[in-house]
């Protein structure tokens, strides 16, 4: 591939995990949203008892936070630079190691996880459905963004691109929880 892995820095790792799982979060969260009714599937009583009403506002604040995930995956990817970025398909094993671990293998009983499967009350056909489809498809977009975007950094329209998405998508909850507490972004 002909980069140096060992010499990238955790900054710009991190920085540009944060940006890329931050927008591919939000993307591909906003089309499974719309595309397998959410609203609707939330409302099921194994989902109800689980997770904050669609309309909470932490759940509208809930992409504000994704920088910190973005950080966390990024130091993780920064320790692994050598193994991922250091060959031609390191983004396959970034996205193998985010779906075995972070998918799949996690701690907590998440829907969709071996876990899940065990021990929750939620349905195995709504566990292996669009939710699942969703975390995979966000995770690859992740990986191959990130991975992509570290190994050619001298492609400005693409940091560009990546940065402008970032803020609109930090913006656009940022607005709907001042909206929804009354405020305007012109208040004082």
């Amino acid at each position: 591939m002909g980069m140096d892995a060992s010499r990238l820095t955790l900054r710009e790792i991190v920085l540009r995990t944060v940006v890329v799982h931050t927008t591919t979060y939000m993307l591909v969260g906003a089309i499974a949203f719309a595309a397998l009714d959410y609203p609707t599937l939330f409302a099921e009583p194994w989902f109800r008892g689980f997770f904050r009403p669609i309309n909470d506002p932490m759940v509208m604040a809930g992409p504000l936070f994704q920088p910190i995930r973005g950080a966390l995956f990024g130091v993780v990817f920064y320790l692994l630079r050598v193994s991922l970025f250091g060959r031609k398909h390191g983004w396959a094993t970034m996205w193998i190691i985010l779906v075995i671990v972070g998918v799949l293998s996690t701690f907590g009983a998440a829907p969709g996880s071996v876990e899940g499967l065990i021990y929750t009350t939620v349905p195995v056909s709504v566990q292996l459905g669009g939710g699942l489809l969703e975390v995979l498809v966000q995770s690859l977009l992740l990986s191959f963004g990130v991975f992509y975007w570290v190994t050619h950094p001298s492609q400005r329209w693409l940091t560009l691109g990546f940065w402008v998405v970032f803020v609109i998508m930090l913006a656009l909850p940022a607005l709907g929880l001042l909206v929804g507490q009354g405020l305007s972004p012109t208040t004082p």
